[in-house]
């Protein structure tokens, strides 16, 4: 099978039910920047050896893939909203030729981890400058990514005719979250002191 088709060539592509649409389109333009997201937690996996680390950026680069199908596939309600904590994939599909869909219990996984990884920091007092470790780095970078990918759901869910799982939305704004908490939990397991942010006191004329 060959890599390339020709049929995006025109600058269009197929929303999954084969509706064509430019390729930047605002649908695209969404699941295209989780697909970055993505991407760039391959980065941050390639960057350590940390065992729990690894198991957490895995699971969530499956579940970015169904975020991305999820948004590809417009007209189409989450098959279980009332199935709540069933984390079996089969129980998450829609009735439309099995799209998967994230749901209520992807959200709860991602409280569950940030619960405990934050009962590990210290209580912040002020903000603190995205930075320290080389892998902390990344996540932070992948922090805004993934608030980037939300407000284009926003956009998305508010200006499009078309409906929006509104479970990607929730879940998008606690991945970026986690993504803060993972950060700050690599950099004290490396000994990475925090930088505060700490305003400038320079008066203006």
């Amino acid at each position: 099978m060959r890599i390339y088709t020709r049929t995006g060539d025109r600058g269009e592509t197929s929303l999954i039910g084969g509706r064509r649409v430019p390729k930047d389109d605002l649908r695209i333009e969404a699941y295209g920047t989780v697909d970055e997201l993505n991407a760039l937690l391959g980065v941050v996996a390639a960057s350590t050896r940390d065992g729990a680390l690894l198991q957490i950026l895995k699971r969530l680069q499956h579940e970015l893939f169904v975020v991305g199908a999820d948004l590809a596939a417009p007209n189409i309600e989450n098959s279980n909203r009332s199935r709540t904590g069933e984390g079996e994939q089969k129980r998450r599909r829609s009735p439309d030729g099995g799209i998967p869909r994230i749901d209520a219990s992807s959200i709860q996984a991602l409280e569950a981890s940030i619960d405990s990884l934050q009962s590990k920091l210290s209580p912040l007092s002020s903000f603190i400058l995205p930075g320290g470790d080389k892998t902390a780095a990344s996540l932070h970078h992948a922090r805004t990514v993934c608030r980037r990918a939300e407000r284009l759901v926003v956009r998305l869910a508010r200006d499009q005719k078309v409906s929006v799982n509104p479970d990607v939305l929730t879940y998008l704004n606690r991945l970026s979250d986690l993504l803060f908490v993972l950060a700050r939990w690599v950099n004290r397991m490396r000994k990475r002191k925090e930088d505060r942010w700490r305003p400038s006191t320079r008066q203006t004329e």
